[in-house]
This record gives C-alpha cells, structure tokens and sequence, in this order.
C-alpha cells in the first residue's frame, strides 16, 4: 500500500494498480475481508484512473485555450515521454509537447507557455486523483488487517 501511495506521485510505479494488487494478496489470504463486488469497483476505478491520468493533461492543455497543435503536442509528448525518457518523461513530455505545438502552430511564446501550463495542471489533477484512490484503498486495507 505504501509502495502504491508513493507510485501516485513518483512517475515510475503505477500507484493505483499497486494499491489495487495489495487489496487482492490481502483477499487471498485466510480472512477474505472483500466481496466481489468490492473489488469489481476498485478494479474499474483503477483501471479509469490509470486512462484518464493519460486524458487529463491534454484536457488542461485544450482547456487553457490551446489549439489544436497544443493538445496534439501534449498528446505526442507524453507517448515520447512515455517511450523516451522515463520517469520524468511523463511530466516533461507533455509539457513542452504542448510548449511546441503552440509554437508551431503560431502563437507567441506567452501563450504557448499558457497551454503548456494547461498540461502541467492536468498533470496534476492526474496525479491528485491517483493519490485519492490510493489512500481510499489503503484505508480500506488498514481497515480490514485491524
């Protein structure tokens, strides 16, 4: 749980599924604390916040009035961060992707700088949303173990 809590912030351990796979060593062992219903809703929790903690950046970046080029380059930034320089390719990818589309595209740099910022909140909102779920799972799992 701790290792899933510190993968929310620390871009080289996906946190969620980290704390998602603590709940499940704890449901096999002889308590079974979990119904199924339960871990059905945290696997689909999971699994959306991993998806959505991809979107969010380039919704920040659409939604600080980047254009088309901005959310592209944020898109194609976090791919390349993803592929080329991890971890810190998650944040940085984004953020110049979108810094660089907006320069291609023909805006100045202030307001390239302002869609890159875009990225850079959706970052994160991603990375809020992945340490709430963590901390509702670990509760969950304190809960059950005391």
């Amino acid at each position: 749980m701790t290792a899933g809590i510190i993968g929310s912030v620390a871009p080289f351990v996906p946190g969620p599924p980290v704390s998602y796979l603590g709940l499940l060593l704890l449901q096999l062992g002889a308590i079974r604390p979990f119904s199924t219903r339960f871990l059905l809703v945290y696997a689909v929790l999971t699994i959306l916040v991993v998806v959505l903690d991809s979107i969010i950046p380039v919704y920040g970046t659409k939604r600080f009035r980047g254009s088309s080029y901005g959310v592209w380059g944020s898109a194609l930034g976090l791919l390349a961060g993803l592929l080329l320089f991890t971890p810190l390719g998650i944040i940085i990818g984004p953020i110049s992707g979108a810094f660089l589309g907006e320069l291609l595209s023909g805006k100045r740099v202030p307001q390239a700088f302002r869609s890159a910022f875009g990225s850079f909140v959706g970052f994160l909102a991603g990375t809020s949303i992945k340490v709430v779920l963590s901390l509702m799972m670990a509760y969950h799992f304190i809960s059950a173990i005391t």
